[in-house]
């Protein structure tokens, strides 16, 4: 099934966002409004959990599994808080509501707008701590939960630098620490998009 979906680059889910949880589920996530679309529309089973903060300005983040695991969830939860709008909001040590709910739930009317859906039913809400690891999955920089396999290269949390200034530290410390070359715009395209507090 997942070979089918990645024929074309919309269904292509390394144009999107995306990571591996530590027990090797792939998450695929929107990067904006006309992403999220597509995210639901190529990427949705009805029996896959799909996550969203509680507030608006956030990925649809899909778990491509029929069966997660807890910690699935919870790596997935925390990439959906880190990648959305509350990610800049939040206060030093607090925590973002997420919302989980199944494929099954997820449904659009005409008047919605371009990336904006509807759930029925009840919504499970979980809150997490917005911190990320740098790490390289299947050949690229990414910013993902703590817990997976992968080397970490850098942690982030929300702080105050801008997003060009986090890329400069992360890509230093790569090649200082880890001696291999980065490409900063990979970074660029792996973290969240500003106020990021590098270490």
């Amino acid at each position: 099934m997942l070979k089918r979906l990645l024929l074309s680059p919309a269904k292509d889910y390394k144009n999107y966002r995306w990571f591996y949880t530590s027990e090797g589920v792939l998450v695929v996530g929107g990067k904006s409004d006309d992403q999220n679309e597509l995210v639901i529309k190529n990427f949705l089973r009805p029996e896959f959990k799909v996550m969203h903060t509680s507030e608006p300005g956030s990925p649809f983040c899909i778990l491509l599994s029929k069966e997660p695991s807890k910690k699935d969830l919870e790596e997935c939860s925390i990439f959906c808080g880190c990648f959305s709008q509350q990610w800049k909001k939040v206060k030093k040590n607090g925590k973002i509501s997420v919302d989980i709910f199944d494929g099954s739930q997820v449904y659009k009317t005409k008047g919605m707008k371009t990336g904006t859906f509807g759930v029925q039913g009840d919504k499970k809400v979980v809150k997490i701590k917005p911190e990320l690891i740098v790490v390289v999955q299947k050949g690229k920089i990414r910013a993902v939960p703590k817990g997976t396999k992968e080397t970490k290269l850098a942690v982030i949390s929300p702080g105050k630098m801008k997003k060009e200034e986090a890329v400069e530290k992360i890509a230093k410390k790569i090649r200082d620490k880890f001696h291999f070359p980065v490409s900063k715009e990979e970074i660029m395209q792996a973290i969240p998009s500003d106020k990021i507090g590098v270490r």
